[in-house]
């Protein structure tokens, strides 16, 4: 073992010390823990406190970030500085769905937070071990890479169609396969009772509303760890710096719902940005495992990897708010069916 990178078994290369490991674990369960503190009381964010929760979120991870370049090298700064910067764009995308959802479901304004934080905490779960199954695959599997890059592409191009489509997004809760089954097994009752997941009535224990809409928010945590772990292995095979940018995009991601709100309808553009950055990580991870069985075949290094993600965001938030320039905000082209 090295200043500069620790050998895991199994022959991944990584940063992570399992001292380094344990300390990043607990701090991010500190914090998890902290926002269910902060969002024991329910009550209405202001932008005041959304703007300052999500300052600190943002400054966070880039002084972590900071502190990897420091210590193991521009190599691994700018992987873990491009891995955070595409799970924070996929985060923005997600954050779209989560609203929603939490529309389809009437949650309650003093509420959405401690759902977005169910989710967030479910989420983290979830990566964790889509990430060592990741890891597996790649010690395991000569073609892990290229399964990565199909799935990646495959995302791409749904996006993409979806995008062309010009269909409004819809959420039908009567159709979510989670709401479903739930129903099957307990009764739902209408009305919110805080953030109780169940209540007695008549006799019998019921579920609340509030466990419904969290239990639909974890179900779409399944299908953004599909894209969102491949994705971040496309820019770095370190299992921790993937670890670190999942979480650090994710922990922030309560306080960023509430700063973005308004301006989410806006981003009308984002589809395309995030299907060409999924397609482009999905064609560096194909031409990575091809270069290491024909080593002519060249590889996009990962600074080259930075200034395409971030061009590519630029330039789709500069026509999404050129197109929607005369809309008011928080006008979202959303369709939501509760019936």
């Amino acid at each position: 073992m090295t200043d500069m990178s620790y050998f895991a078994a199994g022959g991944l290369s990584s940063v992570g010390t399992p001292t380094l490991w344990a300390v990043t674990i607990v701090g991010v369960l500190a914090l998890l823990v902290l926002d269910f503190l902060v969002t024991r009381r329910p009550h209405e964010v202001s932008i005041r406190e959304a703007l300052g929760w999500s300052a600190f979120y943002i400054a966070l991870p880039l002084a972590f970030g900071g502190w990897v370049w420091y210590r193991f090298g521009s190599q691994q700064g700018v992987e873990y500085l491009t891995g955070y910067l595409v799970e924070k764009s996929l985060s923005v995308d997600n954050l779209f769905v989560f609203m929603l959802l939490l529309a389809a479901f009437a949650v309650p304004a003093v509420l959405a937070q401690r759902v977005l934080l169910y989710g967030i905490a479910g989420a983290l779960v979830l990566r964790a071990v889509f990430i060592a199954l990741g890891a597996a695959a790649l010690q395991t599997l000569d073609f892990a890479f290229l399964i990565f890059a199909i799935i990646l592409i495959a995302t791409a191009v749904k996006l993409l169609r979806d995008a062309l489509s010009g269909h409004e997004q819809e959420v039908d809760i009567n159709k979510m396969r989670s709401v479903r089954l739930l129903r099957r097994f307990m009764p739902v009752v209408e009305e919110y009772h805080g953030t109780r997941m169940t209540v007695r009535q008549h006799g019998r224990r019921a579920l609340t509303p509030f466990a419904l809409v969290v239990v639909a928010v974890l179900a779409t945590d399944i299908v953004f760890a599909v894209d969102s772990v491949p994705a971040v292995y496309g820019i770095t095979e370190d299992p921790y710096l993937v670890f670190a940018t999942n979480a650090f995009a994710l922990l922030g991601l309560r306080a960023l719902y509430f700063v973005l709100h308004a301006a989410l309808s806006r981003l009308v553009h984002l589809s395309y940005g995030l299907a060409i950055i999924l397609a482009f990580i999905g064609v560096k991870l194909g031409l990575h495992w091809a270069h290491g069985i024909w080593p002519g075949v060249p590889e996009i290094p990962t600074l080259a990897s930075l200034g395409v993600i971030i061009g590519v965001l630029v330039v789709v938030t500069l026509t999404s708010l050129r197109a929607t320039r005369d809309r008011e905000p928080g006008d979202a082209e959303v369709v939501v069916d509760k019936h």
